[in-house]
């Protein structure tokens, strides 16, 4: 096989990879040293030029001329006799170059050039594909459902990239088929083993403010600033959004009518609830839009603690927690302050006893009950001796009984 020969032998694969000339004649000239390398423990004494517009290569070897009968190694000297033969004026000391034509490295060594040939043209694609990738992460991707395994998706894009979605970075309610598009943002980069490995997420809160980006032009353009998004992946979302121009409503923006801007956002997450606020650099005000609509009487904030304690009538503490805790803990992610609530209790609220039978025994409460002392008010209420005189307890038990009640109906 001749050098031509062996370098179109690889077209397919440069075409198919978009390798440019340059880049391949150069992994050619870095396979050839690797080989001379190996056939001759070095490549110092060898000189190789590749020609990318012709497509061709050609190996030199340079040996030292010796005295007849000093030569120690025949691949790295000539004597001086057999050098005069090819030009009368060469002289001991002097360097002789010649040409090496590929075929006379053997059929074997010119395999292992062929092997060696694909791994590092391999080697350039995969530096290639992370290079692109890493510069990508943080953007949207689509791809194609390829394979479904229990603990990831697999996915290819339209020129065979591999995406890889772990299971922990899809919503809880997605639903695959394969060959289904989906979408995603490039999350990380990394190598395993040689080759690069693209993880992708739809939980992450970027892949949100890109959705938002793409269907919302305001914010696209930067009429509209996205602050801030925060979300419980499939549940609930909030954002903050502000706008350079007071004339423009970036809340009314964002959400369209009825709606209809921020739909296809919900759509794709799954129909993740998704509360829009306008952003504030007042703390106080920031925390109580965040929180939503809901009563608020007052709010404390701790600066230095970041810190916010909000008070808030009984009935309102459900709406301001959330189901299960997720409106106050977005409210925090997004306000920047861990955000406590202090239920102030009117003077009709009361609790009945039996809510308090994990703190104090059911037989304690049952002399309460004996005489019409059934909730925690009509407790507290009355001082310990006349406790005393209706009950048939102890007064440290009395005392103990009036403590949780107060630590947990007061406060």
């Amino acid at each position: 096989m001749d050098n031509i020969a062996l370098i179109e032998s690889f077209g397919d694969f440069k075409d198919e990879k978009g390798i440019s000339k340059i880049d391949l004649m150069a992994i050619i000239e870095d396979s050839l040293k690797t080989l001379l390398r190996k056939r001759y423990d070095s490549d110092d004494h060898f000189d190789v030029i590749v020609n990318p517009d012709k497509g061709d290569f050609q190996i030199f070897l340079n040996k030292t001329i010796v005295e007849d009968d000093m030569s120690e190694d025949d691949d790295l000297e000539i004597e001086i006799s057999a050098a005069k033969k090819i030009d009368p004026t060469f002289e001991v000391g002097e360097d002789f170059t010649m040409e090496i034509p590929v075929a006379q490295l053997g059929r074997r060594n010119i395999l292992t050039l062929k092997q060696i040939l694909a791994t590092k043209l391999q080697e350039h694609n995969n530096a290639m594909l992370y290079e692109q990738f890493r510069d990508r992460i943080g953007e949207i991707v689509i791809g194609e459902i390829h394979h479904i395994r229990h603990k990831h998706v697999i996915l290819l894009d339209d020129e065979g990239n591999e995406f890889i979605l772990p299971k922990e970075n899809q919503i809880p309610s997605d639903f695959f088929k394969k060959g289904e598009n989906i979408r995603a943002i490039v999350e990380s980069v990394d190598f395993k083993g040689s080759k690069p490995q693209i993880i992708i997420s739809r939980t992450a809160p970027k892949f949100l403010e890109k959705l938002l980006e793409l269907e919302i032009p305001e914010i696209q353009d930067g009429t509209i600033i996205l602050k801030k998004a925060v979300r419980i992946p499939g549940e609930k979302a909030k954002i903050a959004v502000d706008a350079y121009d007071d004339r423009i409503d970036p809340v009314g923006a964002c959400v369209g009518v009825k709606g209809s801007r921020i739909h296809g956002v919900v759509r794709e997450l799954r129909n993740e609830n998704i509360d829009v606020i306008q952003w504030s650099k007042n703390p106080e005000i920031m925390v109580k839009r965040a929180l939503g609509n809901v009563t608020i009487n007052k709010i404390d904030i701790n600066e230095e603690a970041n810190y916010a304690l909000v008070y808030t009538p009984v009935e309102e503490i459900s709406k301001v927690i959330g189901k299960q805790g997720q409106n106050i803990r977005l409210a925090s992610w997004l306000s920047g302050y861990e955000i406590d609530v202090y239920r102030e209790a009117s003077e009709d609220d009361d609790v009945d006893l039996k809510e308090f039978n994990d703190d104090i025994e059911q037989w304690i409460l049952d002399e309460f009950n004996k005489v019409g002392l059934t909730t925690a008010k009509s407790v507290l209420d009355k001082d310990t001796e006349s406790l005393l005189n209706m009950v048939d307890l102890e007064e440290e038990t009395i005392e103990d009984v009036k403590r949780i009640l107060r630590e947990e109906f007061e406060d």
